[in-house]
């Protein structure tokens, strides 16, 4: 017991604290959703923020302190992103074939997402930088606060409407897709991997990669393509409006 105090407070005291602690409870996330089937609210990124946030509570550690290792992780962030992209070039093809689907569909549902909610939140009377700060909410938690801010949202909420949006869509979305009769053949997992990248921007597509990789592939463009048009088209409307 003696050791292990010891070594909590070694590593507590360094920027090693963060990173072990994440890929520890990374780790332990993902054995337990493993264990579970992979059932959907066993999610592995809900489950290690879940318990990460318990355990710097408990401990008293500071936010700052456990980043200053987590920020290691953090910048793998980028590379990962764009490494999306080599599922896409092996289906080029594809993507030559229906690209203008794709387009039409990101479209239509990156409008969908931004215009539902901020239509529920003018329709609730919640105050404007409210409203403002939900509009990106489809978007990865980076792009929507700077979307956010330059739009006169507030991008620590527009952070949080992402993340929350994203985990939804991760918990939900098999049931919903389900629901709606979307068959598990390769057009089926096209269309349930280009749903949940649009609706629940990184977090989705990191779902839909952990079930199956065309679907993952699909998630992966869509996500692309909603950082492009939310970020291009939601400053333009706000300004004009």
């Amino acid at each position: 017991m003696t050791d292990f105090v010891q070594l909590w407070v070694y590593l507590a005291s360094t920027p090693l604290f963060g990173l072990t602690a994440t890929l520890l409870v990374y780790v332990l996330a993902q054995a337990i959703y493993q264990g579970l089937g992979q059932a959907p609210w066993a999610n592995p990124v809900l489950l290690s923020v879940v318990l990460l946030a318990t355990g710097l509570h408990w401990s008293g550690t500071a936010y700052p302190s456990y980043f200053s290792g987590a920020q290691f992780i953090h910048f793998l962030l980028g590379p990962a992103v764009v490494a999306l992209a080599w599922p896409l070039w092996l289906r080029l093809p594809a993507l030559r074939r229906h690209w203008r689907h794709f387009l039409l569909a990101a479209f239509a549902g990156g409008a969908v997402a931004a215009c539902s909610a901020v239509g529920l939140a003018w329709a609730l009377d919640l105050p404007h930088a409210v409203l403002l700060s939900l509009a990106p909410k489809s978007v990865t938690a980076p792009v929507a606060m700077g979307i956010a801010e330059k739009i006169g949202g507030v991008p620590a909420l527009a952070a949080v409407f992402a993340v929350c949006t994203g985990m939804v869509g991760a918990l939900l979305g098999k049931y919903l897709f389900d629901a709606l009769g979307l068959g598990r053949d390769r057009r089926g997992w096209m269309a349930r991997g280009f749903a949940l990248g649009t609706a629940a921007h990184g977090i989705g597509a990191a779902r839909a990669l952990q079930v199956d990789a065309d679907a993952g592939a699909w998630a992966a463009l869509a996500l692309g393509l909603q950082v492009l048009l939310t970020s291009l088209l939601i400053p333009l409307v706000a300004r004009w409006l």
